[in-house]
């Protein structure tokens, strides 16, 4: 990249490229700039820069294309904050400002094309509070409250539609709660607590429907575990552990349905 960065965003726009945004450069440096990678060429570009200097944001690639970029800190406050990044321009355009100051939140494209954002820090506390954003009107409404409040949780959208959050930091400490959104009814319903309590790990949906979970935190330690659920059952399973121990890891899932983990706050491999 041409600047060095962490707690930034990196999404795959349909033209294959993918947009680079935000983060930090280091403790007090916080950014705007962005940038596209182009795997046809290995090559990075700068594009336009955010509005606002922002770093555990988030940013949802939309149904029409464009980038939706939500919250974050920068430096002095959570923001409500919201733009559009447009592809075909290179430009960032403001949208309408969430409800509610967030970061460390989830942000995930419901099969309508609305985004539910979940949790997240709002000042000194960690909320409970959702809300959808409509791309048709660019606007904000509040849905129903998680039965947790957390943040640096997991969100997954299932195959039957539902949005599955799991684990993160809450206000009481670490969790390992999971629960359940419904799009129809804007209802949140616990499920089956996962094996371990953990944040800033990942949930990976496979092949099969089945999520599957890994690392993460616990008491300042990086944890090797990983477990699965089964939407069907309600259930979780332990399942092989991992090498090493990892935070802030990515997972990506393969065409041949296996899943990459990579990284590690502490390392990179």
């Amino acid at each position: 990249m041409n600047t060095a960065r962490y707690e930034h965003t990196a999404s795959l726009l349909t033209n294959e490229q993918v947009l680079v945004t935000g983060g930090r450069y280091n403790s007090s440096s916080y950014l705007n700039d962005a940038e596209l990678y182009d795997p046809t060429t290995g090559t990075w570009t700068t594009t336009g820069s955010m509005n606002y200097v922002r770093r555990s944001h988030k940013a949802s690639v939309l149904k029409n294309g464009k980038v939706l970029v939500t919250g974050g800190f920068n430096g002095l406050q959570r923001l409500t904050s919201a733009e559009l990044y447009d592809p075909s321009t290179g430009t960032w355009t403001f949208t309408g400002n969430m409800s509610y100051s967030r970061a460390g939140h989830t942000a995930s494209i419901l099969a309508n094309g609305s985004v539910l954002v979940t949790g997240g820090r709002a000042s000194i506390s960690f909320a409970n509070t959702t809300e959808l954003y409509d791309p048709s009107t660019e606007t904000w409404t509040t849905t129903g409250s998680m039965n947790n409040d957390r943040r640096d949780h997991t969100a997954s959208v299932l195959s039957n539609g539902q949005v599955l959050v799991t684990g993160g930091l809450g206000n009481s400490g670490f969790l390992n709660s999971a629960e359940l959104y419904d799009p129809l009814t804007g209802i949140w319903t616990m499920t089956n607590n996962m094996t371990d309590t953990r944040y800033y790990h990942t949930a990976t949906v496979l092949t099969d429907g089945k999520v599957l979970v890994t690392g993460g935190l616990i008491n300042a330690s990086s944890i090797n575990r990983a477990e699965l659920y089964d939407p069907s059952m309600g259930t979780w399973t332990p399942t092989s552990n991992m090498n090493s121990g990892r935070q802030l890891h990515t997972a990506s899932i393969l065409r041949n349905g296996k899943v990459l983990v990579i990284g590690d706050s502490n390392r990179a491999d």
